[in-house]
């Protein structure tokens, strides 16, 4: 996989974030060591997701409930 990390970020809850443009594959990671990868993420949703203020929030509004995902 070619993961794309994205730009370094201060989150009370989230510790990493990367994305697969090729497998529309996003995943999160959480500071308490949660791994979970959403699937057919746009890379649209990927890019306004890195350039969100707050991860958490965005995370929140636009990603959970919108993409099927598996814990890793």
């Amino acid at each position: 996989m070619a993961w794309q990390e994205f730009n370094p970020f201060t989150s009370s809850n989230l510790a990493a974030i990367r994305y697969d443009e090729d497998h529309l594959l996003l995943e999160v990671e959480f500071l308490n060591g949660g791994r979970y990868h959403y699937y057919e993420v746009p890379p649209q949703i990927a890019q306004a997701f890195d350039q969100a203020g707050s991860k958490g929030e965005f995370l929140a509004a636009s990603i959970k409930g919108h993409y099927r995902y598996s814990k890793v």
